[in-house]
């Protein structure tokens, strides 16, 4: 089963690639997440999404270490809670900590998981995550909830932005986040890829497409996503749904079916607002 790559360019990642398609574990923990995760990489996946704020970073850590494939095939993501904002010191036990929690040598990519506004750290945390590419802990750094506003006020500090992962399905593709990120070359991730208790067969474009390439609507929408060069991070603990989720690189949308899928967007934000809620 194929998954594809796309590169992270920014401060001292230029060569690192990552797999479009993640899996996602949030809220998951303990078994139930080291056997999702252990099913997961036996149906294909190699890019799992984790963070210190789900508490199940040991959880999937575990299954890495237990893999059936070699951990230079997998591709790990996590991410940095505010109580290790700020300089590389501090930045870096962030770090340390989740190496300890997965019990891996290294994280390939760290994100800030959100900006905090409130506490003015986020430029510096930014900062302190690029120059920590070079100690080998980490093999990239990015954003995630990042506001065009916190965008800017990251690249206005020199910093070039690898990857911001945002909300984003069919009915909140918010546009001009989206466009803010283009602007600054930045990969977009999509947590929550597929919408949050939305019915993807009550929509004709989704469904129509779906009939049309023998595909799941699901699948209609993750195919939205890569194509626009986005990485959607899914959750699904079914092996069969895991299996269907990465089968999306057979087939190509028309340009008038994305623009189609793009007009479902009912002007939604993310469901929680990163100027005001953050940890």
């Amino acid at each position: 089963m194929s998954v594809t790559s796309l590169p992270l360019n920014g401060t001292g990642v230029s060569e690192v690639q990552i797999p479009q398609i993640g899996l996602g574990t949030w809220p998951l923990t303990g078994q139930e997440s080291t056997d999702m995760v252990t099913t997961a990489i036996d149906n294909g996946y190699r890019h799992i999404d984790t963070a210190q704020k789900y508490g199940n970073e040991d959880a999937v850590g575990l299954a890495i270490r237990a893999a059936s494939v070699p951990r230079d095939e997998l591709f790990i993501t996590t991410k940095l809670i505010n109580r290790y904002f700020g300089d590389v010191a501090n930045v870096r036990a962030g770090i340390e900590h989740s190496l300890r929690e997965t019990g891996l040598d290294y994280i390939d990519l760290m994100l800030i998981h959100w900006p905090n506004p409130q506490l003015g750290k986020y430029v510096e945390t930014c900062a302190s995550l690029a120059e920590l590419v070079d100690t080998g802990l980490i093999r990239a750094w990015g954003v995630s909830n990042f506001k065009p506003e916190h965008l800017q006020n990251v690249v206005d500090a020199g910093l070039d932005i690898p990857l911001n992962q945002i909300q984003i399905d069919p009915l909140a593709g918010q546009p001009d986040y989206v466009a803010a990120n283009a602007a600054h070359g930045v990969v977009v991730g999509a947590y929550s890829p597929t919408g949050r208790d939305l019915t993807l067969s009550d929509f004709p474009v989704l469904r129509d497409a779906a009939e049309r390439y023998g595909k799941s609507e699901h699948q209609i929408v993750l195919r939205w996503h890569v194509q626009q060069g986005r990485i959607p991070v899914p959750r699904s603990s079914n092996a069969g749904r895991q299996r269907e989720n990465l089968d999306v690189f057979d087939f190509e949308l028309t340009d008038a079916e994305i623009a189609a899928i793009n007009a479902l967007d009912n002007g939604s934000r993310a469901r929680l607002d990163a100027d005001e809620y953050g940890h």
